[in-house]
């Protein structure tokens, strides 16, 4: 084995294993929870109740239930599988059709709110009268719950004339910005006075000084926050689904299963959920890999 495949094989073992021994953990609880929550139905519905059974027997009834409290992992890995393979991807039936939906309403609304929360954090750090007076309602604007605030902007942006896309992209872009404007007002305002100081020694005007010194400055601060803002956004997406009785995308996935009592679709989306979560966090860390080699090489 040469020195490559050596280092690979223990960073494996060091970051691998400490994730593959969650999982195990978390599915033995979760089949612990399923026969524990399953098990009152299983002996209504399933068991017969004139003749004794076995504790085998009420375990085997709470594994493949049809309509269970809480789904096994297999439940949901099956029904996930099917519908994936089972219909076309233009199909409402198939997961990857609701990737889609919800998908582009986070990225436009994770895109907007990148960059109203650059505009305000520029906005704020050159202005102390906005510093004073947008920081303190932005701050309170994460206090109201989304959804107090998803239904009254779709009926506010659906009497313009706006539908579709738009209105979703809103309720995220307003779980997004609020990370990034945050970050980006203490990531500006990072650079040590005498740094500012030696660019006012060159003349430079606030909008060079911002450019040369400030943004670079603020990189490390952003990137975490855009983390943070892409999987606010995807929240944001899901939820302004739900009071608009929309037929695509996860959230309504996730209606239409708690209409008919389908516990089972309503995981599985979930899961796809937080599948699609992960690759749009990890996308934003390539972003920032990438950028940061760029600039560390240009150093």
């Amino acid at each position: 084995m040469t020195k490559t495949e050596s280092g690979l094989a223990q960073r494996l073992k060091r970051d691998g294993l400490p994730v593959v021994v969650i999982l195990l953990a978390v599915l033995v609880i979760w089949y612990l929870g399923a026969i524990w929550m399953n098990s009152a139905g299983a002996i209504e519905r399933v068991l017969p109740s004139d003749t004794p059974w076995t504790w085998q027997q009420l375990v085997a009834a709470t594994m493949d239930m049809q309509r269970p409290v809480l789904p096994t992992p297999h439940q949901v890995a099956i029904d996930f599988w099917s519908s994936i393979v089972d219909w076309p991807v233009t199909s409402p039936r198939n997961l990857l059709f609701h990737v889609a939906v919800t998908a582009e309403s986070t990225l436009w609304g994770f895109v907007m709110g990148t960059l109203l929360g650059l505009v305000l954090a520029v906005l704020i750090v050159h202005s102390r009268t906005l510093d004073r007076a947008l920081l303190p309602w932005i701050v309170a604007s994460q206090t109201v719950p989304v959804l107090a605030i998803a239904p009254i902007v779709l009926v506010i942006l659906g009497s313009l004339g706006f539908s579709g896309v738009a209105p979703k992209a809103v309720i995220a872009m307003y779980l997004c910005f609020f990370p990034v404007t945050v970050a980006m007002v203490q990531g500006l305002r990072s650079p040590q006075r005498i740094e500012t100081e030696m660019m006012h020694t060159y003349a430079a005007s606030k909008w060079q000084a911002l450019w040369l010194l400030r943004f670079p400055a603020s990189l490390p601060f952003l990137f975490p926050a855009l983390r943070v803002g892409i999987a606010a956004g995807l929240v944001g997406a899901m939820v302004a689904e739900l009071p608009t009785g929309a037929v695509a995308g996860l959230g309504a996935r996730l209606l239409t299963g708690s209409y008919y009592g389908n516990t089972v679709q309503i995981w599985s989306a979930l899961v796809m959920s937080a599948l699609l979560g992960l690759a749009l966090t990890f996308a934003v860390v390539g972003v920032e890999k990438l950028v940061l080699s760029r600039r560390g090489g240009q150093a």
